[in-house]
């Protein structure tokens, strides 16, 4: 039986905590979808839009041999509906997320896994902007 993992993230600003978490969910099951956040949500959540647009995360998160699928999250309250959409038997998200998607067991298996240490989008693009 193929097992169906879902995860759901930005993805600006790549870099190799983004490559791990995706290689460690893909190992969850069979096949990989990637929720990625459109623009309008990111600015939602963030107050700034996304240093690539989504456009370009998209394609770089589709380049990537153990993802299988990618989509546009358009709204952060229909992660039950993609869930159900794509059939996904697990949602793998980061530990930073522990316990926020518990709810979500009713419709598929709930796994958090450990984040890269020492890695985060908002601290490098704070490096950056501070050179």
């Amino acid at each position: 039986m193929n097992k169906r993992v879902i995860t759901f993230g930005t993805f600006d600003v790549f870099h190799i905590g983004h490559v791990n978490i995706l290689e460690r969910a893909k190992k969850e099951g069979d096949y990989l979808i990637v929720g990625l956040s459109s623009d309008e949500l990111n600015f939602s959540k963030k107050q700034r839009y996304p240093v690539y647009p989504q456009a370009q995360r998209v394609k770089i998160v589709e380049s990537l041999r153990f993802v299988d699928e990618v989509f546009i999250e358009e709204s952060l309250d229909l992660k039950a509906q993609y869930i159900q959409q794509f059939n996904a038997d697990v949602l793998v998200m980061g530990d930073d997320w522990v316990g926020k998607f518990d709810a979500m067991k009713q419709y598929c298996d709930v796994k958090y896994l450990p984040r890269t240490p020492s890695i985060s989008t908002t601290e490098i693009i704070e490096v950056v902007k501070g050179l």
